[in-house]
């Protein structure tokens, strides 16, 4: 009896970090860890970077719960979410309300020690992820993570002010890459999964606007996305190798964007959603790559 209660146990953990997205929150702390070192000319402070690394994830992981919470009966309408924990009735509320709790909890006390500013902003992007994304605009409008894209393009800008205490135009910049990135990105994945999302009554913009709206805005908002990675080459933060890399991403970006603007096709815009993981990931890298070996302009 006793060997069945520790399997259930693990199993309920492995169910509960499934709720809190470790895939989600790894490409979160990735980008706030690359903020951290962008914010100062040679290596961080490991004192530093490990409590704010962990306050990150931690609170992240503390929202994805909140938020599975809160859509526990619409996941159990959509295929892509059926098979989560709260879905299916794994993990109760009461179990799910609590282990946020625990997280965000020691993940905000991490926080408060590397600075005031940082555990503020941290906290802010935590409601306006779990609570105004989640609660106020994802059932309400089809602007939804347009709206709601400031929490999730807040990362890069809060590993800047665990190292430096504040926030600056290179901070900001980070910033609105990502938010300028997350639209193409999300529609991308709403496109192809948009009968889902009507069967769930969610009103994202595939559902509400239609196919060929949806890839136009993607074109366009993939053309801010390439014109918003240029702001660190015009505050003079980065030079040759992330000009040339910027340009590379941005340029197979855009190609795949007008291809499924051109011609929809469900495996398309899968493609599309695939590439804008790896285009945010490798253009993180390469002004990472860029700050420690700069080639002047």
């Amino acid at each position: 009896m006793a060997i069945l209660i520790r399997t259930d146990s693990r199993q309920r953990t492995r169910a509960l970090i499934a709720v809190a997205k470790p895939r989600v929150v790894l490409l979160i702390v990735f980008c706030a860890v690359i903020g951290m070192f962008l914010a100062v000319p040679g290596i961080p402070d490991p004192a530093v970077v490990i409590p704010a690394t962990l306050g990150i994830g931690l609170v992240a992981s503390a929202a994805a719960m909140i938020n599975c919470l809160v859509e526990r009966g619409v996941d159990a309408r959509m295929k892509r979410t059926a098979w989560r924990a709260t879905a299916r009735g794994e993990v109760g509320a009461g179990e799910t309300l609590a282990a946020a709790m625990l997280a965000g909890g020691l993940g905000m006390l991490l926080l408060i020690q590397v600075n005031a500013l940082t555990a503020w902003l941290t906290l802010g992007t935590f409601v306006g992820y779990a609570v105004v994304y989640t609660v106020l605009l994802k059932p309400n409008t089809p602007q939804n993570i347009v709206i709601g894209g400031a929490s999730g393009a807040m990362p890069p800008l809060l590993g800047w002010v665990a190292m430096t205490g504040s926030v600056d135009s290179m901070a900001l910049a980070l910033f609105l890459i990502i938010y300028a990135w997350t639209p193409p990105h999300f529609w991308a994945l709403a496109l192809y999964r948009r009968d889902d999302y009507a069967k769930a009554g969610l009103p994202m913009l595939p559902v509400t606007h239609g196919e060929r709206f949806t890839t136009l805005s993607i074109v366009l908002y993939t053309c801010l996305l390439t014109g918003t990675t240029l702001l660190p080459l015009a505050l003079g933060a980065s030079g040759l190798i992330y000009l040339a890399g910027s340009a590379l991403l941005n340029g197979r970006f855009l190609w795949l964007a007008l291809r499924l603007h051109a011609q929809y096709a469900d495996a398309l815009a899968r493609k599309v959603f695939g590439w804008s993981i790896l285009y945010l990931t490798w253009l993180f890298a390469v002004l990472l790559v860029d700050h420690y070996w700069r080639i002047p302009l």
